[in-house]
């Protein structure tokens, strides 16, 4: 089908034109049916899905029904059975009044896909009314002098039948005088007319009462009646003529009351009263004329409002009598003007409500449109605003479909507030506006959103089992249980983490459980992926990683690494009485489990046999003398050693030293605490300790092989094995290896070791052992290992 599609920056809109109606409704044709009016109601018209060969069952799925102008239920379609049934009895004169043939046009509308088929059923007359007059008796006022031949026009009857059903013929009661003829008129109805036969005499009989019958064409006929009274009058000679026997005018539809539509004009040649001209309606039916005449000059003026979409024109006859009775005719025929003052009707067929968001183009709704107006007042313009994902069809006469225009998308925009808006092209335009609004219906296309990629969850050691630890979240943008999210753990990537019993997850809200107490020390961290899945068809996810890191709780006190405290014999450290301040004796290594500032150990000397004579370094737990030795200081003593972490509460240990002076343990030169800070500093780069290694080294062994040539020249006859007594005792043989896992900065060995036999307290070797980095005191213990050799004439 063709349409017109005009635009304007405002808003779209789309008509039809005039010529472009004329060819559709040159090339559609219609099913048409026809029925007698007062037809029961029920009455099966025909099986209307037969006929236009469709499926009974096609009717109840595609939502097929009947559709006429103003929305009237007139027919019934049973989608069952596929027949058209009649709704109510119809009454062709009150569809159709005078309009012959009487076609009432319907629209089958089908859904998914929307189609129209045009459907005309037409009524056909039967005899239901009789004729009637619209008056009781009929007063004629005849001179005696009248001539045989001379015609007396009488008022018409009504009959709302047509064709043959309407009055056919008149006949009048048995008399001498008159007969009567009938005529036809302009509009095809027949009129009669009195014709006298004989002439009167009004001393023999003064008045005549005769009845007039009015017979139609049905079978059987119908017929109605009226009286004519005629009264004879003495001589008159000359009957009142109009000067036009026809008169046609046009009349405005909204000419206000009382306004003039004619002047009619009659002359009559007698003189007195009988040349006196009197105007009345021939038809002066008070109840369908809405005219009235003045019945001394001839105004036909308007007494009722004139409406063109119900009476478009009116024959209306006119008589003019004299005062002596006699009479003439004439016609006036009004043609009433239409006027734009009918706006335009909407009738909303199908809304579908609401509208998958996705779809392509999607029929929205289906309506007709009709303005009862002629010609341009009747032409109708259909519009929306032109901001909207909507687009308006024309399909079968005067019907349109509202689409989308593209797809929609309910996260975007969830309903539409449409305005329908009909104009007609009449002066001055009218419009009608029809406000709708579609909903968009959800679909499960967006999967659910975390409100973070990635989440890092912290959680104290020793937690409590089933502790709440921290959510995830997600969001979906659909609606409905298309946004209902339920949450999982998704199988993690490493298949040694036991995840089912650290942690589970809350399917309804997100919130994450440590299903047991975690250990800082056994697992510091670890992660997973958790899933947010919808519940929409098809099932939408998606994925966020969570990292838990397991915070360090104070849960571990110090362990002494050296000296052991194990139990077994203590390690005596040897120190000789011609140490200086500061000399380095020993130090105590500890290392503590914890992190951070839990494992910050500090060191405390809490007892000593000789307060004053050694010195602790609170941060690296190196033993130290204080002040020069003398022969007054004991030989043994005993250092009790505080380690400490730096947790809150803070948790500590305790290590127990023993250290003996030795006569003659000299060390010619003793790097002070300065000194071995700086080397430390020094130490961090390894080409400087490279360098520092070789030259201690090469050092060492220069000093080693000139001390033993001296020695061997001077006691070449001697033993080559020395004795020395201990005071206190056997030095128990032991290797300690200290590595810096603790605070010990620097990492060294070395091992004392005697003879045998237990009793003599006698040195077997003093060996240095070397390890793969030397210290920062190498130096210094290697110069200890040299002299003390020297003293006891080691080799």
């Amino acid at each position: 089908m063709e349409t017109a599609l005009a635009k304007t920056p405002q808003k779209r809109q789309v008509m039809f034109l005039a010529i472009l109606l004329l060819l559709w409704e040159a090339g559609s044709e219609a099913v048409r049916y026809s029925i007698p009016e007062e037809t029961e109601s029920g009455y099966s018209v025909a099986n209307l899905a037969k006929d236009l060969g469709l499926r009974v069952g096609e009717l109840a799925t595609r939502s097929a029904r009947i559709h006429y102008k103003g929305d009237k239920e007139l027919l019934q379609l049973d989608i069952k059975t596929g027949n058209l049934l009649l709704y109510e009895k119809l009454d062709r004169e009150v569809m159709c009044g005078t309009t012959e043939p009487c076609i009432l046009h319907f629209q089958l509308l089908l859904e998914n896909p929307v189609q129209f088929f045009q459907t005309d059923l037409q009524l056909t007359d039967i005899n239901d009314h009789s004729p009637e007059f619209p008056e009781r008796e009929m007063f004629l006022k005849i001179p005696e002098s009248t001539q045989p031949g001379t015609v007396f026009p009488l008022k018409i009857a009504q009959d709302f039948d047509i064709g043959s059903n309407t009055v056919q013929n008149y006949t009048i009661s048995t008399n001498s005088h008159f007969h009567v003829a009938t005529h036809n008129r302009g509009d095809g109805r027949k009129y009669p007319e009195l014709v006298l036969d004989k002439a009167l005499d009004r001393e023999e009989r003064p008045e005549l009462s005769l009845t007039l019958t009015a017979l139609d064409g049905g079978a059987p006929p119908r017929s109605g009646t009226t009286t004519v009274r005629i009264v004879v009058l003495d001589n008159n000679d000359n009957a009142p003529e109009f000067l036009k026997s026809l008169y046609e005018v046009q009349v405005p539809e909204n000419s206000p009351l009382n306004s003039l539509v004619v002047a009619v004009s009659a002359r009559d040649l007698d003189a007195g009263a009988y040349g006196s001209v009197a105007y009345t309606l021939f038809q002066g039916d008070e109840v369908t004329q809405p005219f009235v005449i003045d019945e001394k000059t001839g105004e036909i003026r308007l007494k009722r409002a004139l409406d063109f979409e119900v009476t478009p024109y009116y024959n209306v006859e006119i008589v003019a009598t004299d005062g002596g009775g006699l009479s003439g005719k004439c016609t006036v025929a009004i043609e009433v003007v239409d006027v734009n003052d009918n706006a335009p009707e909407l009738t909303m067929s199908t809304l579908s409500s609401p509208t998958p968001e996705n779809a392509p183009e999607t029929i929205v709704a289906v309506f007709s449109v009709s303005d009862p107006d002629s010609g341009d007042n009747g032409r109708m313009i259909c519009s929306i605003q032109n901001d909207l994902p909507f687009l308006l069809k024309p399909t079968l006469k005067n019907f349109y479909t509202l689409v989308t225009q593209r797809t929609l998308d309910r996260e975007i925009q969830a309903e539409y507030n449409i305005t329908i808006t009909v104009t007609d092209l009449g002066t001055p335009r009218l419009k009608t506006e029809h406000n709708i609004t579609v909903l968009v219906s959800d679909v499960n296309d967006n999967a659910p959103a975390f409100t973070q990629t990635s989440y890092t969850l912290f959680v104290r050691e020793n937690n409590s089992p089933a502790l709440h630890i921290g959510s995830v979240s997600a969001t979906d943008r659909d609606s409905g249980t298309n946004a209902l999210v339920t949450y999982s753990l998704l199988p993690p990537q490493d298949p040694h983490l036991p995840l089912a019993s650290l942690v589970s997850i809350n399917t309804d809200n997100g919130h994450l459980f440590a299903l047991r107490s975690l250990d800082y020390e056994a697992l510091q961290e670890f992660e997973f992926r958790v899933g947010a899945t919808d519940r929409g068809s098809p099932e939408l996810s998606s994925e966020a990683l969570v990292r838990v890191l397991v915070l360090d709780a104070n849960d571990n006190s110090p362990f002494v690494l050296y000296p052991l405290q194990n139990g077994s014999a203590p390690c005596t450290e040897l120190v000789p009485r011609a140490a200086e301040p500061g000399y380095l004796v020993t130090k105590v290594v500890a290392v503590d489990g914890d992190s951070g500032q839990n494992a910050w150990l500090s060191y405390q000397l809490l007892k000593a046999t000789e307060p004053g004579l050694f010195g602790l370094w609170a941060h690296n737990g190196e033993v130290r003398t204080a002040r020069l030795l003398s022969e007054r200081d004991a030989a043994k003593h005993r250092l009790v050693v505080l380690v400490k972490d730096n947790g809150e509460p803070p948790r500590s240990a305790t290590a127990t030293l023993h250290v003996l002076l030795v006569d003659g343990f000299s060390q010619p030169y003793l790097p002070l605490p300065e000194a071995a800070a700086a080397q430390a500093q020094a130490d961090s780069l390894t080409v400087y300790l490279v360098v520092a290694l070789a030259s201690v080294s090469s050092l060492f062994l220069l000093s080693v092989l000139l001390f033993v040539a001296v020695r061997l020249c001077r006691r070449s006859r001697e033993a080559s094995v020395g004795r020395c007594s201990v005071p206190e005792g056997p030095f128990p043989g032991h290797l300690v290896d200290v590595s810096g896992t603790g605070t010990l900065s620097q990492s060294y060995q070395y091992e004392v070791c005697l003879t045998g036999d237990s009793g003599t307290g006698e040195f077997k070797f003093l060996k240095p052992i070397i390890p793969n980095l030397l210290p920062q005191s190498a130096g210094e213990e290697i110069r200890k290992t040299a002299a003390f050799r020297n003293n006891f004439g080691l080799n």
